[in-house]
């Protein structure tokens, strides 16, 4: 690749167009706020491998077009190690595919008036002390470009590189990162009714012995199956531990049914949210951020709000409201998540020390709809009653816990 110099000077970069990336590029835009996306991939959200489950609310929440949901998904299945299921209402959740969801949303950031390059991989970031430079190579001309950015927002999922001595680096990332593997499962016939109105979850020990959560997200066309496992596994022992689970889930759903089926494979995160977020005028977002619910795998809506705290700091740095919006951004991203998330990494240590512990966690939610509900809502949203009731909630299930097997 050739050397450039630098072909732009901007007000606000950013570095990915996931859902975080997308949200910050349209609301920033709309804002005023002059925008560059740099995506690496030909077509935003072709290559994401995610089950893609959306929050109730999740398209009016972001003003995003009714279309791109697949399915309503009422309920909400968890799956013991000994496959005993446990239904709970999850109001109505709904079904997509990273295609459609990040491709709508960087439509509509265009519309707005923001800039999205695809084929742009980011390379290095480096600052001259008054700006950020980022390098790229553009993927079409095989050239390395650079862009000189006063704001910059990295928002490129696990994958996303930061350096070491970084401010925003996290000494313990990669503790935290998760192989996934997922079959696209087009059947030749519908599957059973129940298949494409529940969102399923399944927590298991593997022959291996390594703890393993799997999947069954339904779609328009296609069942999305997969599993995470927080280690790295041969590529030919992860797809006999998903074909094990695929065929659990066929003698289920759709038993006889011919299908064939799509590979997809990538590393998710599944750790604590990165201590830092930003040094002022760089800032990080969506999974790169670490903003995942490790108990279930789920962070497309903290990665759409995180993209619209950022958007929100840039719109007040616009107006002369704040100097560095990277602080206001790590605050508001902060108090909406972090006291969650790190309790949800806490819970899921505390469970996969002893399998037994899922169990004993979904007997209880069975027993108590009301700690179902709550643990589904944000903690923002709790009031004086409902946190002592959580507390005594919690307090019962650590004495049962507590002697598991």
């Amino acid at each position: 690749m050739s050397a450039s110099g630098i072909a732009d000077d901007v007000e606000f970069l950013i570095v990915g167009c996931g859902p975080a990336g997308g949200v910050a590029a349209r609301e920033a835009a709309r804002a005023g706020v002059e925008t560059l996306v740099l995506e690496k991939d030909p077509v935003v959200g072709q290559k994401r491998v995610c089950a893609a489950g959306l929050r109730p609310g999740f398209c009016t929440t972001f003003d995003l077009p009714r279309s791109i949901v697949h399915c309503d998904t009422p309920t909400i299945a968890l799956h013991d190690a000994r496959g005993y299921r446990y239904e709970f209402p999850c109001g109505v959740s709904h079904t997509t595919t990273r295609e459609e969801l990040d491709g709508s949303i960087a439509r509509l950031a265009r519309a707005a008036g923001a800039e999205i390059r695809t084929s742009a991989l980011f390379r290095s970031t480096h600052t001259d002390g008054k700006a950020t430079i980022v390098e790229y190579a553009d993927l079409v001309s095989g050239e390395r470009r650079r862009v000189r950015a006063r704001n910059a927002f990295f928002a490129q999922g696990s994958s996303a590189r930061i350096e070491p001595s970084s401010p925003l680096a996290h000494a313990t990332w990669s503790d935290g990162l998760i192989t996934c593997y997922q079959y696209r499962v087009y059947l030749e016939r519908p599957a059973a009714p129940v298949a494409y109105q529940t969102l399923e979850m399944h927590y298991y020990v593997a022959p291996s012995g390594r703890n393993v959560i799997g999947w069954m997200f339904p779609k328009r066309d296609h069942l999305s199956i997969g599993l995470g496992i927080q280690s790295k596994m041969r590529g030919a022992d992860l797809r006999a531990e998903l074909d094990a689970f695929l065929l659990t889930v066929q003698q289920r759903l759709f038993p006889g049914v011919p299908y064939t089926v799509r590979e997809e494979g990538n590393l998710l995160y599944g750790g604590t949210p990165r201590p830092t977020l930003s040094d002022g005028h760089v800032f990080i977002g969506g999974t790169a951020a670490g903003l995942v619910d490790a108990t279930t795998g789920e962070g497309i809506h903290e990665a759409a709000m995180s993209g619209r705290f950022a958007a929100e700091a840039m719109a007040q740095a616009r107006k002369g409201l704040v100097s560095l919006p990277g602080q206001l951004y790590e605050r508001l991203t902060k108090t909406a998540f972090y006291g969650r998330l790190h309790h949800r990494h806490k819970l899921m240590t505390f469970l996969e020390r002893r399998p037994k512990r899922f169990e004993l966690l979904f007997q209880q939610l069975a027993r108590a709809p009301r700690l179902a509900d709550l643990l589904q809502r944000d903690r923002d949203d709790f009031s004086i009653g409902e946190w002592l009731y959580l507390y005594a909630q919690a307090a019962q299930f650590g004495l049962r816990a507590a002697f598991a097997p």
